[in-house]
């Protein structure tokens, strides 16, 4: 009769009072990149210019090498999530698919959390790979000998921004024929010919 009783009382505690549950669970340690998720901004005074809302995501303990990664996380960075996602699609590598992941996962969690209103409204900000832990094991060889192998592991963050990419996110230069020539012509003009009139 008493296991009775309590079951009927957990069953109402998890049923009609959902909040005494999460107050009892033990806060989730998060990283420091999560961590910015949580910070609090001052609203805008008038005049200012919007700040835009932005969410951190990561996806740890990848089974694939972070240098590999990096290139991936290299070519999507400066994006729109639309375009990152069309162009992950067409790379036949194993960390197109984590990255491509990631990405939907956060942009979930804009949606959802962040107050983003739309889903396609967002870019690439940030997105690095680092190195995760290396769990060591052993090879047999031959005549009794034994090599010890490397199995790397990866984490990956992103940061995703409202509103619309920049147009030269690595600034690098003009690559437009006016820009060019105009730059070879002073060049040339402001040469100094040594030991002449």
């Amino acid at each position: 009769m008493v296991c009775a009783q309590r079951r009927n009382v957990t069953d109402y505690v998890t049923q009609v009072m959902p909040e005494i549950e999460q107050i009892n669970k033990k806060p989730e340690k998060i990283g420091k990149w999560l961590s910015y998720n949580l910070k609090l901004y001052p609203p805008t005074l008038p005049g200012e210019p919007d700040r835009p809302a932005y969410v951190c995501h990561e996806k740890k303990f990848l089974k694939y090498s972070p240098k590999k990664l990096w290139y991936i996380a290299c070519f999507v960075r400066g994006m729109s999530i639309d375009e990152a996602l069309k162009q992950l699609d067409f790379i036949n590598r194993k960390g197109a698919a984590f990255v491509k992941e990631t990405l939907l996962e956060a942009q979930e969690l804009a949606v959802e959390k962040h107050n983003v209103e739309f889903k396609s409204n967002l870019w690439i900000a940030e997105s690095n790979s680092f190195k995760g832990p290396v769990v060591k094991g052993l090879r047999r060889h031959a005549r009794m000998r034994f090599g010890v192998v490397e199995y790397r592991y990866s984490n990956y963050y992103v940061r995703l921004e409202e509103g619309k990419p920049p147009e030269n996110y690595y600034g690098r230069p003009s690559r437009e024929r006016e820009v060019l020539l105009n730059e070879w012509l002073d060049k040339i003009k402001s040469r100094k010919i040594t030991h002449s009139l």
